[in-house]
């Protein structure tokens, strides 16, 4: 249900760089989409990069431009003839699938320019976008593409009118296979024992050593088995869906994907969806086309136990997305973050002035916030319930799911934070809560801690008429008592989408935009576009707040 070769859904983190402040994220290194996980900026402040970047910017600019202005094929052709020989050159390199395709037709390793301007004249907009949708190395190629149009998600193009949402294909239990496809000699299946520390040792050593890293090779993730276990293994969790291939001989894992079972609704809809996450394949097994395998795997196992629908995320455009959300970043230690490069000294500042600009203060200051206890997931979920009713798409979650996903396990390193706010009639009137995933700094060895928002609610943004200025105070005031808990909990930086409520806060608690995207996507349902939070423009729009009501960790 996810996307081609290896890469993390985002959860949620940073795909791109901070605006302002030079930082870059990057996807998993693989031909493939980036399928759950999260993401750290990086700078990315040579010239050369610079250059490059400058290029592929306005090869977009030249096509979306002209793509907006009329919508149909000769639009395109002339979009591509208004190229120049290098940029067409540069479209190419950004897309190995094409390459691959125009060696084979032409019999030229090389194709020129001519050739690839040929070829691009007869595809259609959203097939040429699909391979800028992300840029450098984990850029999406054509290639991948095409194993898109052969499952049942929506088309580009089909967002032109209203359309009827609901499943796009309807099966039944007895036509699925019982067998999964057969792997390539010297490989196969298995189920993976997250409860087994070795099989975790495993699982967390393929994904800090071949998930995500950034472009520029500063920063790799590194998840604990504590988070691990805590996003793979809520209630209802089961090792079927924990899908690994080994190497038949060393008994080496060598890819992995997964998926754990929620309850979601799509506006007045609800149905129950496999949440796929984590697909890695070893980077010496890129191009080997496993992730299709393993996306098909996981389908299959999800189809066999009546689950048709998929839900997940990626830094990169696929056929086609229900939401785009922007990311956000707010730095905390921030001589840290320029220490290891993630935050650049901006143009005319001096360290001290940055380090005030960020500075928070020692205590909350909100009246009655206190952490979590076990006694408030039932007035906490009915609070949450009420308050994710507002947006298009949100989760239903359960009393044990709410414990899961909002209370940290006794003993072992916590990943969990979550408060609330209880008035003198103790009564519970504010909820919200963050994560966090490490990220190695390569270059030292050291650790950057990272947070990220995760669910949220206020009674302020409840009722039949919510008054907006209200409920803008009422959230910065608890999301800057979140910043300060999170320097408590050693935090460096705090990440966030343009998802919920989050445009009335985030520029105002200093949160500094990032160039990268999360898509989400439902696989086999159609549904109409929700909005992200962000304009056409990409920038910040607060007098449209998103109607994504849905975090993946």
């Amino acid at each position: 249900m996810p996307t081609e070769e290896s890469k993390p859904v985002e959860p949620i983190v940073d795909k791109g760089k901070q605006v302002d402040e030079g930082g870059s994220g990057s996807e998993e290194e693989d031909d493939g989409a980036n399928i759950g996980g999260t993401s750290l900026g990086a700078p990315s402040d040579t010239k050369k990069k610079k250059k490059k970047s400058s290029k592929r910017k306005k090869i977009k600019q030249l096509l979306t431009a002209k793509s907006e202005q009329e919508q149909h094929d000769e639009t395109v052709k002339k979009a591509i003839n208004d190229l120049s020989p290098e940029q067409i050159k540069e479209l190419a390199s950004l897309n190995p699938g094409l390459m691959q395709e125009l060696a084979e037709t032409t019999g030229n390793a090389d194709p020129t320019a001519e050739q690839v301007a040929a070829m691009l004249k007869h595809m259609d907009l959203a097939s040429i976008m699909t391979g800028l949708a992300a840029s450098g190395k984990n850029a999406k190629d054509m290639g991948a593409y095409k194993f898109w149009q052969t499952q049942p998600v929506p088309k580009f193009g089909e967002d032109a009118k209203k359309l009827v949402e609901g499943p796009l294909k309807i099966q039944t239990v007895e036509e699925i296979d019982t067998n999964p496809q057969p792997l390539v000699a010297g490989f196969e299946w298995v189920s993976v024992d997250l409860t087994d520390d070795d099989e975790m040792k495993e699982v967390y050593e393929l994904l800090n050593g071949h998930y995500v890293e950034d472009d520029e090779a500063l920063f790799r993730f590194n998840y604990t088995p504590e988070v691990l276990r805590w996003a793979m293994m809520p209630p209802g969790w089961e090792s079927k869906y924990h899908i690994g291939v080994r190497a038949s001989q060393s008994r080496k894992l060598v890819a992995f994907i997964s998926a754990i079972p929620v309850k979601i609704r799509v506006r007045s809809k609800s149905f129950l969806s496999s949440e796929v996450n984590f697909l890695c394949v070893h980077k010496k097994l890129r191009g080997k086309r496993l992730a299709p395998v393993l996306i098909k795997e996981v389908t299959r196992i999800s189809n066999l136990n009546g689950i048709w629908q998929g839900l997940y995320t990626a830094g990169i455009v696929l056929p086609r997305p229900v939401s785009t959300c922007r990311y956000f970043h707010r730095a905390i230690n921030w001589p840290k973050l320029h220490e290891c490069g993630f935050s650049p000294l901006p143009a005319g500042s001096k360290p001290q002035f940055q380090i005030r600009k960020y500075a928070l203060p020692d205590a909350t200051a909100t009246r009655g916030l206190r952490p979590m206890e076990d006694g408030d997931v039932d007035a906490v979920l009915k609070l949450l319930t009420r308050y994710l009713a507002k947006f298009d798409i949100a989760p239903e979650m359960t009393a044990e799911e709410a414990r899961h996903w909002f209370l940290p396990e006794k003993g072992g390193r916590q990943c969990i934070w979550s408060y609330v706010v209880e008035d003198n009639d103790k009564k519970i009137t504010d909820f919200f809560s963050f994560f966090c995933v490490e990220s190695s700094i390569i270059k030292n060895n050291s650790v950057l801690r990272v947070a990220y928002l995760f669910y949220y609610a206020t009674e302020t943004g409840l009722g039949e008429s919510v008054d907006r200025a209200a409920l803008k105070t009422r959230l910065n005031a608890l999301i800057n008592d979140a910043l300060v808990l999170a320097k408590k909990a050693k935090m460096e930086v705090f990440n966030a989408l343009t998802l919920m409520d989050n445009g009335l806060f985030l520029e105002q608690q200093k949160f500094g935009a990032g160039d990268g995207q999360l898509h989400f996507y439902l696989f086999n349902y159609r549904a109409n576009p929700i909005r992200g939070g962000v304009d056409k423009h990409n920038q910040l729009d607060e007098d449209h707040l998103s109607g994504v009501g849905l975090v993946m960790p």
